[in-house]
């Protein structure tokens, strides 16, 4: 698999085999880091990805072995976040960063091992999936740094784990492990360190076989019912498609041939 870098953000690094597309934090020096560049271009890498026709599945990650990514990167607390006025501005970006990720019409799956704190695990709750190895350690650390949190990246977190968890982990602070992670809802499954990646391209793999626009139209349907859905998509329009599409057809055809189903989201 050949990365290739965006040469204005080179530390979000994207890269595309098959079906299967990965969007990799690269600030291994930092535990993966999200600084102001890579929160403003994040929302054009994921539209570019989002119209890829050879895409059908994004991975998320975080490049080398250590960290998904460790959140914001404080340095910058004093000079981008330093009052009211750039606060705002900063939760903006986020924001739009967060909502890209889970507006996209494809299914995106954050791939988590070691840290995934902050922002980083705003980022991973933006996805439609969650897979963490088990040394991933999660927490949002926003009241021991004093600062604020995104409102419509709140609404993103509670809509994944409810009001009373995301209460807990915010009023604490606390750090918690993937097994309790997976018992709150943020992950979907736990897997061995070595074992990660595999999972993870094998699971991306099973979901890229399968009809497009029935995943578009379901996620846009559940998105819908949470309330998190993009304003501008009509899920019973992407429902309605689905029956009209070559893929339905070819879906009936296969079932009746007893053939595994070649759809082409058309």
């Amino acid at each position: 698999m050949n990365a290739s870098f965006s040469p204005a953000v080179p530390k979000l690094a994207t890269s595309i085999e098959g079906p299967v597309a990965t969007l990799a934090i690269n600030n291994p020096t930092k535990h993966n880091a999200v600084d102001l560049g890579m929160w403003q271009a994040l929302p054009g890498i994921i539209a570019r990805l989002d119209e890829d026709e050879r895409v059908r599945v994004i991975i998320l990650r975080g490049a080398g072995m250590e960290s998904f990514a460790s959140g914001a990167d404080i340095a910058e607390f004093e000079t981008v976040r330093a009052d009211v006025e750039g606060g705002r501005a900063y939760e903006a970006i986020n924001e739009a960063a967060f909502w890209a990720v889970a507006h996209c019409s494809k299914p995106v799956l954050a791939m988590i091992r070691g840290f995934c704190l902050g922002g980083g695990f705003g980022l991973a709750l933006s996805c439609d999936l969650r897979i963490a190895s088990e040394n991933a350690a999660f927490g949002i650390p926003a009241a021991r740094l004093g600062v604020g949190y995104p409102p419509g990246a709140m609404k993103l977190i509670t809509a994944t784990v409810g009001a009373a968890a995301a209460k807990d982990l915010f009023y604490t602070a606390r750090r918690i492990g993937a097994d309790e992670a997976q018992r709150l809802g943020a992950i979907q499954r736990v897997v061995p360190d070595d074992s990660l990646e595999d999972a993870v391209l094998a699971l991306a793999h099973d979901i890229a076989k399968n009809a497009p626009l029935t995943i578009r139209a379901a996620k846009a349907a559940i998105d819908a019912s949470m309330g998190i859905g993009h304003p501008n998509t009509d899920p019973v329009a992407l429902a309605d498609q689905c029956f009209d599409s070559a893929d339905a057809v070819e879906g009936r055809t296969a079932f009746l041939d007893k053939r595994e189903p070649v759809f082409n989201g058309r």
